[in-house]
């Protein structure tokens, strides 16, 4: 990355924001605005992997000359996917849906850099959600209202208590950007980290 080249994070997130400022690197944010809805029958993880390329895309043509980190999240229960509850009523149907269970959340990664092709990688998190009543689901969702968060759980903060379990090679992937494939993408395109 030369020392003219701008980075821009492609999303609104603060999740995001917040984790890619981890690496000390100085970056820009623009949200892509592009059509999030699934394609029928298309899976989590594909869905996944489509709208961070689309979202680094969008970016990246407004932005020729920068680097440009796309992302996206989905959470699959079985066949259904779950997004952002955007309310306490939709929270508390989520959490109650995924007491007990085990899910898969996708979370992908897009970097388009100046004449290259996207660089595409997708972290898988297995989460097993221990049983949990309606007064523990209406106890969290009042000291933490994660009305922003697939799934209505938010893994980093007390969230975490309503798990039994949580798998993958990115801790950081389940919060919204994989900081390690990141570092990985941003290396082998020619800047290295730290």
């Amino acid at each position: 990355m030369s020392q003219t080249a701008t980075l821009i994070l492609a999303s609104g997130s603060s999740y995001r924001r917040q984790l890619l400022e981890r690496l000390g690197i100085p970056f820009e944010v623009q949200a892509a605005d592009i059509d999030e809805s699934r394609k029928p029958g298309e899976p989590a993880r594909e869905l996944a992997l489509r709208l961070a390329r689309e979202k680094a895309a969008a970016i990246a043509a407004k932005n020729p000359d920068a680097w440009v980190i796309g992302s996206d999240q989905t959470l699959a229960l079985g066949e259904d996917i779950l997004g952002k509850p955007g309310n306490h009523e939709n929270a508390v149907a989520q959490l109650q849906r995924l007491s007990g269970q085990k899910v898969r959340f996708y979370t992908s990664l897009c970097l388009i850099i100046p004449g290259g092709s996207p660089q595409l990688e997708l972290t898988e998190i297995a989460v097993s959600f221990r049983q949990l009543s309606d007064q523990e689901i209406e106890n969290y969702l009042q000291q933490e209202p994660a009305y922003d968060c697939a799934g209505s759980c938010k893994a980093e903060g007390l969230g975490i208590t309503l798990v039994e379990s949580i798998s993958s090679d990115d801790p950081t992937a389940l919060i919204g950007l994989p900081l390690i494939q990141l570092r990985r993408l941003l290396a082998q395109a020619g800047l290295a980290l730290p």
